[in-house]
């Protein structure tokens, strides 16, 4: 089944031209399916590259999913055409009367701040506490993650001496749960970030089931006991080149950064070792079903 998305969403072409299975909404309206009712609150700056990174992925299923993008209204985006927001977001309040199937509250460049210092820190705070009501499962991604943790269960962040930057091996804890379902004994997830959460107060919560961890960049993936939120403290959903991105983004600008980890092939910036692709597919297949199809009722107002 497909992922419904508007035609003219920078999106569409992209994901047509990787054969990913897609649907003009007009199309989609006249099949006779309930399709997965899903919101990514998108709080990048990149915001186009990340529609597109987690739609592809959200289309790698057997489910037809709806997707609405939200933007926030307290924020004024510097880096995204306000014809382009106006065109494909919509604004919390335009959906907070609706019940959705999943959500996806994505990561952000606010990490070194406090939450109280971020501009969009109370309407997001009102997303979280809809979510909480109104949304069966929903994925809490990097900074999201920490946001996610600290409104829910009063998890800090913590400052670390250096930026954890590159692709990190990562185990599971428990072979059983099924958001890893076919995941390998090791597999690759990206990182890029300056915090971390505090893994103490995260295990001795007995609310919180961690699922994934590495020794070299600590808990990855961490959900609540009832499965109904899902924290990821990397990215698995960046494409190839993103983390390159970031890190001649950052020497154009003359910050202190030290290559990404695990990354390039030999120091060679044009060779990269894409490992965490099947990671990222598989994680988001299996919240789709196990976590969201599965569990949600059909009539979504109940």
């Amino acid at each position: 089944m497909p992922i419904i998305i508007p035609k003219t969403l920078p999106a569409f072409n992209v994901l047509q031209n990787e054969n990913i299975f897609i649907m003009p909404k007009l199309k989609a309206e006249k099949q006779d399916i309930r399709p997965i009712e899903i919101a990514i609150v998108n709080l990048m700056p990149t915001k186009i590259e990340t529609e597109t990174q987690l739609m592809r992925l959200l289309g790698n299923s057997s489910l037809q999913v709806n997707v609405s993008l939200i933007n926030m209204q307290s924020h004024e985006s510097k880096n995204t055409s306000t014809e382009h927001l106006e065109k494909f977001y919509k604004s919390f309040d335009e959906v907070k009367n609706i019940k959705l199937d999943g959500m996806i509250i994505t990561g952000a460049p606010v990490e070194t701040l406090e939450y109280q210092d971020v501009s969009y820190w109370n309407e997001l705070t009102k997303i979280m506490e809809y979510a909480d009501k109104n949304v069966t499962s929903t994925i809490f991604i990097c900074w999201g993650a920490q946001a996610g943790l600290k409104y829910y269960y009063g998890i800090e962040k913590k400052m670390l001496s250096e930026k954890k930057f590159g692709i990190f091996e990562n185990k599971a804890v428990t072979e059983h749960d099924k958001l890893l379902k076919g995941m390998d004994d090791t597999f690759y997830i990206p990182m890029s970030r300056h915090t971390s959460i505090d893994e103490e107060a995260v295990r001795a919560h007995d609310q919180l089931v961690v699922l994934a961890e590495s020794k070299s960049c600590g808990i990855s993936i961490v959900k609540s006991a009832d499965d109904r939120k899902i924290f990821f403290t990397g990215h698995s959903e960046y494409d190839k080149e993103t983390l390159k991105n970031e890190y001649l983004r950052d020497l154009v600008k003359g910050n202190e950064i030290a290559m990404p980890q695990n990354y390039f092939i030999d120091g060679n910036v044009d060779e990269i070792n894409m490992n965490w692709r099947s990671t990222a597919n598989l994680l988001f297949y299996n919240w789709l079903n196990y976590y969201v199809y599965q569990v949600t009722p059909f009539d979504n107002e109940k």
